[in-house]
């Protein structure tokens, strides 16, 4: 059964790089807004007649803590009505008509294999939850690694919080990786995500669940190299954006 339609109140926005903006949102008429790490809510903006145009679906970037308050992080699309209005008609204090929690990019009841978790941008979001998840809570686990890629440094999201992640949750390892990186910057790892998870891939194929967040192009090519390495596309979860 579908959720209702709620009202939220926007509590915080920060700007958390030149194109993306972190949205705190408190939903005053539950106590506890309930959901599980990896799912997303709808937003019901002003932008159009037509309710199916209006619609806009993003990740909850935060993870339940028993609050009323949820975090999105969104991007401003070039051209793209919704995340227009969000960003020029939106501040603390707007009210925004949301669904959810909706959504079955979730985890698995046991996280008895590897997992990788292989995104690009704002695709990072439910596996930050995810992880602050199995953070709080102590969940058994085995290797778990973290593949972000972006174009450059300065798009880098929640960097420093996942870095520091690494040494709170055991057997985690995150690998951020830059396409578009100037070759000067000697900090970081120029690349794509893909060669990330096959070096980690070949040189043990073990055991593993995947789930791909991001855009399409992205989330199709891992799709059909994950499967070229002979997993199985039941292991395999998806999520895109665009």
């Amino acid at each position: 059964m579908l959720e209702p339609w709620r009202t939220g109140v926007v509590t915080k926005i920060i700007n958390e790089t030149n194109s993306t903006k972190r949205f705190w949102i408190q939903i005053p008429e539950v106590d506890s807004f309930d959901f599980k790490p990896g799912q997303f809510v709808t937003l019901d903006l002003p932008i159009h007649e037509k309710k199916n145009k209006r619609w806009r679906s993003y990740s909850i970037a935060s993870s339940p803590d028993g609050t009323n308050v949820i975090e999105l992080v969104i991007v401003l699309l070039e051209g793209g009505l919704g995340t227009t209005y969000l960003f020029n008609e939106v501040s603390e204090g707007s009210e925004l008509l949301l669904r959810g929690p909706q959504g079955v990019f979730i985890l698995p009841e046991q996280l008895d294999r590897d997992i990788f978790f292989i995104c690009t941008g704002t695709g990072v979001a439910p596996f930050r939850s995810m992880l602050q998840h199995i953070n709080r809570y102590k969940i058994p686990h085995k290797n778990l690694y973290l593949l972000f890629g972006c174009r450059l440094e300065c798009d880098w999201l929640y960097g420093a919080e996942l870095k520091a992640l690494q040494s709170e949750i055991e057997n985690f390892y995150y690998l951020p990786t830059f396409s578009r990186e100037p070759e000067t910057n000697t900090f970081v790892k120029r690349g794509y995500v893909h060669s990330l998870y096959e070096e980690i891939l070949i040189k043990e194929k073990a055991p593993s669940y995947f789930y791909l967040c991001g855009w399409k192009n992205m989330v199709d090519e891992a799709k059909q190299r994950i499967l070229d390495l002979g997993y199985d596309k039941k292991d395999i979860h998806l999520e895109l954006y665009g």
